[in-house]
């Protein structure tokens, strides 16, 4: 117990992946994963469906085992000392497990009884959580009655309910109209600032909109992490423009001492000379350009710079192929179709119809035709066609 409180003292990070590895058979889902999550933070977990989010998310919550790899949470071990820390978690999964034949102040005390909240502040967290997510106006009608919308909110409820360290939130606004949309935006991004909060989903827009720090998950792998700024200025390339009075050669010449230019092209249109320079990979150089001109004695006529977005970014690293994708893929035992004998009766398909040159359209009984159920009258009906 000394050791652990120590443990727990010394480690910063509320929770700490290493090596998460996740196989069902031969398919690996999630592999080798290693990331932190730190309290004020909202974490978002970026990546196609498939990639293995929901895995992850299921994984650091307890709900399942993973292969190989370590989950400690707020210092606790998710396999070693399961309820210390569950007790930091509040988790929605991606479908709310909601009883529906119970009120949304019904469900939310049960939930509280079910995380053992204090009984004389009980009522005060459940109202807390009923203001936060909006549901007032629905609080003491059946679940099973309520929108999808309203079934989310009460999800979320559910999650923050207790008011954990840790809120893990698995494609939250599922359902929403715009306006529920941007409700919960907000209260996700309150709930950031005293809690470390990890939000799920596969689309571009709901990550960057609420998430101060971005996860990129594809085929089980973290393939780009980091704030808004660092992945669009780390792991994009700009294309500036310029048009531009001049020698074409001398502002050619020029461009071609600057280091990060990756592709220069210039060329004389008229009364002008247009130049696109391609800059490498985290190297913005506008500046340097403009200072380039300056020493051709080329005045600038116009200047812009474009960024690959960061969807466009990511949607390019997502459909790169996993390097062991072919060695993992699972050979399967082609399965036959089920058939059926044109007389009514059930037909089992034997390896050997195909080399007998029979298929299910023969118009007649034959060895490979086996009725499951016989009795006396289909005995006497000697293969005769009754309707």
């Amino acid at each position: 117990l000394i050791k652990l409180f120590f443990n727990k003292q010394e480690d910063k990070d509320l929770i700490n992946v290493k090596n998460l590895t996740k196989k069902y058979g031969n398919f690996t889902a999630v592999k080798g994963l290693n990331f932190n999550v730190e309290k004020g933070h909202v974490y978002g977990l970026l990546g196609p469906n498939g990639a293995g989010k929901s895995t992850t998310m299921n994984i650091i919550t307890g709900c399942l085992a993973a292969t190989e790899g370590t989950v400690t949470v707020n210092g606790f071990d998710i396999y070693e000392n399961a309820v210390e820390a569950k007790k930091c978690i509040g988790y929605l999964p991606e479908i709310p497990p909601l009883y529906t034949d119970m009120t949304p102040v019904e469900y939310l005390r049960f939930i509280a009884r079910a995380k053992k909240l204090p009984k004389d502040s009980m009522n005060e967290k459940i109202d807390e959580v009923i203001k936060k997510t909006g549901i007032s106006e629905v609080a003491d009608r059946l679940i099973k009655n309520l929108s999808k919308g309203y079934r989310q909110r009460v999800g979320i409820a559910q999650a923050i309910l207790g008011d954990p360290e840790i809120i893990i939130l698995d494609e939250p606004t599922v359902g929403l109209d715009p306006t529920q949309l941007i409700e919960v935006r907000d209260l996700i991004k309150n709930l950031g600032k005293d809690h470390a909060v990890i939000l799920s989903s596969h689309i571009m827009g709901e990550i960057t909109a609420v998430c101060d720090y971005i996860i990129m998950i594809a085929n089980g792998r973290i393939v780009a992490e980091g704030t808004l700024e660092e992945l669009e200025g780390s792991k994009n390339a700009a294309t500036v423009t310029v048009e531009s009075r001049g020698d074409a050669a001398s502002v050619k010449a020029e461009l071609e001492k600057i280091e990060g230019a990756a592709y220069i092209r210039v060329s004389e249109t008229g009364h002008s000379v247009k130049t696109v320079i391609e800059a490498k990979e985290g190297f913005d150089l506008r500046e340097d350009i403009f200072a380039a001109f300056v020493r051709a004695n080329a005045p600038i006529l116009e200047m812009s710079s474009s960024f690959v977005g960061l969807e466009d970014l990511f949607i390019k690293i997502a459909s790169m192929p996993a390097p062991e994708e072919q060695e993992e893929k699972i050979v399967r035992k082609e399965k036959k179709a089920s058939s059926f004998s044109p007389l009514g009766k059930a037909y089992l398909n034997d390896e050997n119809d195909t080399e007998n040159g029979k298929t299910e359209a023969d118009d007649g009984e034959d060895d490979s035709y086996r009725p499951l159920f016989s009795n006396d009258s289909d005995e006497n009906d000697n293969g005769g066609d009754k309707e």
